[in-house]
């Protein structure tokens, strides 16, 4: 199952759900379509099960920032930088979660799994901001939901728009140095904001 779990994450994340074809998938995971079918039962819920995988894998490793041994500030830094180096280390996690917008969201709704998958890092973000409004840091106006918002979109659109930024403003975004910045910069704009 993690073979074809890998392969059907590669194939939707470069051509959709209506683009991939499980013939495709069977053929390179050397398994039959009926096996696929089997375990997943259709294509819609191949492609639920490697969205599942994808959030399961991010949330599993941000589940060890142990962020609560750190001051808040601290904290808050670690989180950001933690996910704007797993997004541009997994420009494939990000094409899915494009093609799923492209679909309004529509298979992410019916995922329970996915939906408790995401309460730990929201958990984290609020835990992280109420210590640092607890200990002076923090402004006390900024609603924990919209601040992972915020840190996903910034994260998020560095690896999903690289490339048209690069070709409109004639900029380099994938040398190690501008990866870097834009990495510092976001975590710069985050603090900021919730700094008091």
């Amino acid at each position: 199952m993690a073979d074809i779990l890998e392969v059907a994450t590669a194939e939707f994340a470069d051509k959709g759900l209506a683009g991939a074809r499980i013939d495709e998938i069977a053929s390179l995971t050397r398994t039959s379509k009926r096996m696929i079918y089997y375990y997943f039962g259709s294509k819609e819920g191949l492609y639920i099960a490697v969205l599942e995988d994808a959030y399961r894998r991010m949330r599993q490793i941000e589940a060890q920032l142990h962020l609560e041994d750190l001051a808040p500030e601290a904290a808050l830094r670690t989180l950001v930088g933690f996910t704007y180096d797993y997004q541009t280390g997994n420009p494939t996690f990000i094409r899915l979660v494009m093609n799923e917008n492209m679909h309004r969201g529509e298979f992410i709704a019916q995922s329970a799994t996915i939906q408790q998958l995401n309460v730990p890092v929201i958990t984290a973000v609020r835990q992280v901001y109420e210590r640092g409004v607890k200990d002076g840091v923090f402004r006390d106006d900024v609603d924990p939901i919209d601040l992972h918002r915020s840190i996903s979109a910034l994260c998020f659109f560095s690896v999903s728009n690289r490339h048209t930024f690069s070709q409109i403003f004639r900029l380099d975004l994938e040398t190690p140095e501008a990866i870097a910045a834009r990495r510092l910069s976001i975590i710069e704009m985050i603090v900021r904001f919730v700094r008091r």
